[in-house]
This record gives structure tokens, C-alpha cells and sequence, in this order.
């Protein structure tokens, strides 16, 4: 058992200072009892500790007293001064793709930090979602330019669309690609022709962002796929036909693809998008029957005793089962509202005073959204500690009720409720 610790400060305060001997004992010198935390205790635990007694060291033991490492202020913080700011600056400035595939995993880095620092779920997807795109942005640009795009009539035009949870702000740890392209035809120039040339690049870009720790979509939504690198006049034609069929095949597309919005290039492409979709989809109440009826076949796994419903493997799909309620939902009333916003806190929030609901009411769902989504995060950050950068992409969203402390499950039993909520109002309004 560690009988007390000597540091650099105890050196300097407790024999340089006083002008001592350096022969002298370092039990005399140490600092006696030294704080200890046992392994398990989350990184915010030590940082609370160090800000109220003023130490800058934390020991780590077993339950027996065994000395596991030493956590110092610097280990603790060395990754949190390295902020939103630094990471961006070296994003921006990042000369290849190599720098890149390192800044990411910074990033992925510094989430796990701020995790273990108890930051707020809404604050934590935002900030990675925000890096991540800085860092998507870059790449595009380094291999724009490395396929001579750079500066051409096509490039100078085009939109990189990004959707999903990177297009709702909601990314965690482990994301895949879920991105396309939009593109105004030149002059003389047909969109297969522009196809052409763009594909490549797009192929190139899905690669390197494969590199960075972005897995390629299994079912290939990419920029790289001819389905889904389309001129501004395709894309109408493409969400027209999902709307005016309804078909399942066309409501699961539009529950990815409506979540899209500018990464980088011509904003302007994406707004003229946003916009037209907005009039289609609220004058057509016949495909927002649809949408609503296909997002209430998802429920809460709540029973009719109110307990958990679990799968065969006696887990809850928090991002199936617990996210998406809130996620389509939030969706179907931005679309009946006309609200841009392809965050589901905002969509919640904006469309609030249309859907005629209490701002109360809408806190509350949007406080269950994110307890859900702060346990994901949670599971995510504790599974990925001994995994690899490939292993990574293969987090799954399953936990274990059971192993949740009984005021968590109590939070999570309630915001399932919630999600029942959020859904009879979506029956309310079509009639479900």
C-alpha cells in the first residue's frame, strides 16, 4: 500500500525552497496519504477531486491497496486543452490525407475524454459532428485536388451532402458514411457526362474517409454510388417519385435522405433542395400518412406491465428502439411544419408551435431524447476502451437493463414513456 507520493512539487516546495539537503529521507518530504481512487472511477471523479483538495496527482488502486498507476493533472487534461479551436485550426490546415486519419483519431480521443467528464450528451454529438465535418470538408478538399477537380466550372458548383445522424448532428463514436452529391449541369454538359468525371473523386473521398475511421455504408449510400450523385433537377425527380409512391423501399430512403444537409461546397444547392422538399412533402398529407404510420411499427420496448421488452438476447436496441421514435417522429413534424432545421432537438422544438404542444411537453420529450442518447453514449465509451480503431466500427447500441443502476432504469423506464408520447401525438395527427 503506497505510504504517500513525491513530486516535482514536493521537491521544489519541501527541499529546494527551504534550502534542505538532498540526502534528506523522502518520508520526510512526501505528502502522507495521497488521494487514491480505485480503476473503475470515471476521469471526472479525479478532476472533481484534484479541483477541491488542490492536488495535482491521484493515485490508482485495487481494492487491496495496490499501487495500479499514477493519474496526473497533465494525463487528465492534456487532451481537454487541446479544444474545439486546436483541432479545428490543425483540420483546416491538414496538407494530406495522413495528417487527417491522426487528427481523426484525436478527435475520437477527445470525445472519450469529454465522455469520461460527465459533458452533455447534446453538447457531445454536436461537438463531434462538428469536427467530424471540418475533417470531411478538408479531405474533400486535398483530394478534389489531387484529381485536378479543383477549380473546374463542375467543382465550383457542386454540394457534398451529408445525412443521417451526421446530417441531424448526432454523431457518437462509431459512425458509418451516409453522404451524396448534388451538382448544377454546365454548360454543354449532360449529368451522366458530369457523372463521369465526379465518380472517381467520390470513390476516392468514401476511401479516405473509410481511412479516417468513417466505415463505408453497407448499403452503399455514398457519394460514390451513380444513385446518389445526381444533379439538383435529378434529385427532384428522385424524392417526387418517394412521394408520390410511399412504397416501404421509398419511405425507409426518405427516413435517411431527408435528414440531409450541406457539408461542403455550394450551400446554396442544398437550401434550394431543403426548400422544394419542404412544399412537396406539406402538401402531400397522403405521404406523411405513410411516414407516420411506418415510424409507429417501431415502439418502445416497454410492456404492458410497464416493464422492459427485451430481445432474444435479452437486450434494448437504444438507437432502434429507444432514439428512433424521437428521431421519426421529430422528422414527420418538421416536414408537416416546413422547419428546416435537420436536428431532431430543433425540429422538436421548432415545430412545437405548430403541432399545438406545450413547450413543457416538448422538454420533456426532448429530455428523454437525451438520456437515451447519453446511455448509448455511455455504452459506447465503455466498450470501446479495449477495442481497436477497426473494432471500432463494429459498436453495437445493445445494453442490459439490468445492468443499470435502479434510478437509471427508472430514467430510462420514463423516457420510453415519453417516445409513447411523442407517438400517440403522431397517431393523434394522422389518425393512426
Amino acid at each position: 500500500k503506497p505510504l504517500g507520493i513525491f513530486t516535482l512539487n514536493d521537491l521544489l516546495g519541501r527541499v529546494v525552497l527551504p534550502g534542505l539537503s538532498t540526502d534528506v529521507p523522502i518520508s520526510q518530504v512526501m505528502s502522507p496519504e495521497p488521494m487514491a481512487l480505485p480503476p473503475t472511477a470515471p476521469a471526472y471523479e479525479a478532476a472533481m477531486a484534484m479541483a477541491r483538495a488542490g492536488f495535482r496527482h491521484v493515485l490508482v488502486t485495487e481494492a487491496d491497496g495496490t499501487l495500479s498507476g499514477i493519474l496526473s493533472e497533465r494525463d487528465l487534461f492534456s487532451l481537454q486543452r487541446v479544444g474545439l479551436r486546436q483541432i479545428s485550426g490543425a483540420l483546416r490546415q491538414a496538407a494530406d490525407v495522413e495528417t487527417l486519419v491522426s487528427l481523426s483519431r484525436d478527435i475520437r480521443a477527445l470525445a472519450r475524454n469529454m465522455m469520461a467528464q460527465g459533458v452533455a450528451a447534446e453538447q457531445l454529438t454536436l461537438f463531434i459532428s462538428t469536427l467530424n465535418d471540418l475533417l470531411a470538408a478538408r479531405l474533400i478538399e486535398l483530394e478534389c485536388t489531387a484529381s485536378a477537380l479543383t477549380g473546374t466550372a463542375l467543382h465550383d458548383n457542386l454540394c457534398w451532402l451529408v445525412m443521417g445522424s451526421g446530417g441531424r448532428y448526432e454523431q457518437t463514436l462509431n459512425t458509418d458514411q451516409d453522404n451524396a452529391l448534388i451538382f448544377p449541369l454546365p454548360q454543354g454538359m449532360s449529368a451522366d457526362q458530369a457523372r463521369a468525371i465526379l465518380l472517381p473523386v467520390a470513390l476516392r473521398i468514401n476511401q479516405a474517409m473509410a481511412r479516417c475511421g468513417f466505415p463505408l455504408c453497407k448499403g452503399n449510400i455514398m457519394a460514390s454510388n451513380p444513385k446518389w450523385c445526381l444533379s439538383l433537377e435529378e434529385w427532384q425527380e428522385v424524392f417526387s417519385t418517394w412521394v408520390d409512391r410511399g412504397s416501404p423501399e421509398a419511405l425507409l430512403h426518405a427516413s435517411i435522405f431527408f435528414d440531409f444537409r450541406a457539408l461542403a461546397g455550394q450551400r446554396k444547392l442544398a437550401e434550394t433542395l431543403r426548400n422544394w422538399l419542404a412544399q412537396l412533402a406539406r402538401g402531400n398529407s397522403r405521404f406523411l400518412h405513410q411516414m407516420a404510420a411506418n415510424a409507429l411499427r417501431n415502439r418502445p420496448p416497454l410492456g404492458v406491465v410497464r416493464d422492459f421488452v427485451l430481445n432474444d438476447a435479452k437486450r434494448i436496441d437504444l438507437k432502434l428502439n429507444g432514439l428512433a421514435p424521437f428521431v421519426d417522429a421529430a422528422r414527420i413534424f418538421s416536414l408537416a411544419a416546413g422547419v428546416a432545421s435537420t436536428s431532431t432537438i430543433q425540429r422538436l422544438r421548432q415545430s412545437a408551435a405548430a403541432l399545438h404542444v406545450p413547450e413543457g411537453e416538448v422538454e420533456a420529450w426532448i429530455d428523454a431524447f437525451l438520456f437515451i442518447q447519453m446511455l448509448r453514449l455511455r455504452h459506447h465509451y465503455e466498450a470501446s476502451a479495449e477495442l481497436s480503431e477497426a473494432e471500432l466500427a463494429e459498436l453495437d447500441n445493445l445494453i442490459d437493463p439490468a445492468a443499470l443502476n435502479e434510478l437509471d432504469r427508472r430514467i430510462l423506464k420514463e423516457s420510453f414513456r415519453q417516445a409513447r408520447k411523442v407517438q400517440a401525438k403522431l397517431a393523434l395527427d394522422y389518425q393512426l
